[in-house]
């Protein structure tokens, strides 16, 4: 009997033991990881258009998040560098980086003093902030020209809902369940813009010519790539890649391929 329990002592023991070789993964130096095995594993979006969108044609993910991360990675790693895509959400994207399934984050995340309370930021790499979403047609230039006259859909319980009310405080509100009630709310003239994120706003414009982003961005909600603590080296190697690609073009080629009629979030 005193056998089988040591035995199963032993073995449990050995898994406590696994499972905290596993966990110190993520407190090593992530770029020196990285770089002996070639590769860098990057949380991405796999339902979000223009960022992160994953093509069921090629069942390959597509988006302005996936192609700077490539770009990042040549620049760290070379041309023989491999971009590894895991698929998070807003949920799962901080767990799974603190835990060391992935060596960072770009999927349009937002840098906040809430966050940067767990993980670092790199510089900017999208300017998104809250804008408005009009038919082509549209008379609106910007939520400084919203009157009185001016119907603006929201999605209920959002902070768009409260800028809005913030920003143009003389427009009536509507108020919708999601981004597709809104959007149909828009196209049956039972509003006259639509405001949230520009960068779903873009996503919306996209697959839909007959509307467009007016104005400038009246909030600031700028991505950042996040990075876990303690990965300073691997944070400044991030930023120095982000510097070479605005520098040699990269970034601006990779951006006018997914935003060709619009620098709404561009970072200069």
């Amino acid at each position: 009997m005193k056998k089988v329990f040591s035995a199963v002592f032993a073995f449990a023991a050995g898994l406590l033991l696994m499972s905290g070789c596993g966990k110190s993964v993520a407190d090593q130096d992530i770029a020196k990881v990285s770089k002996e095995n070639n590769q860098i594993i990057w949380g991405v979006k796999y339902d979000t258009r223009l960022f992160g969108m994953m093509d069921v044609t090629t069942n390959e993910v597509k988006g302005f998040d996936i192609d700077i991360a490539r770009g990042i990675t040549e620049k760290i790693l070379g041309r023989d560098g491999n971009a590894i895509f895991v698929e998070v959400t807003s949920k799962t994207r901080i767990p799974l980086l603190k835990n060391g399934n992935i060596d960072a984050i770009i999927a349009t995340m937002t840098i906040t003093e809430e966050r940067k309370k767990q993980v670092n930021f790199s510089q900017v790499y999208f300017d998104a902030g809250q804008s408005l979403l009009v038919p082509k047609d549209s008379k609106i230039t910007g939520v400084d020209s919203l009157t009185a006259d001016d119907t603006v859909l929201a999605v209920k319980g959002s902070t768009s809902a409260v800028n809005i009310r913030k920003h143009a405080p003389d427009a009536k509100i509507l108020e919708l369940e999601n981004y597709a009630e809104a959007f149909t709310a828009l196209q049956s003239g039972q509003g006259d813009a639509m405001t949230t994120d520009n960068a779903i706003l873009l996503g919306m414009a996209s697959e839909n010519m007959n509307y467009k982003l007016t104005g400038k961005a009246f909030t600031e909600e700028p991505y950042g790539i996040a990075i876990n603590k303690g990965q300073d080296n691997f944070l400044k190697e991030v930023n120095k890649a982000l510097d070479e690609m605005h520098a040699d073009g990269t970034y601006d080629e990779i951006y006018n391929k997914w935003f060709p009629d619009d620098n709404t979030g561009k970072v200069k």
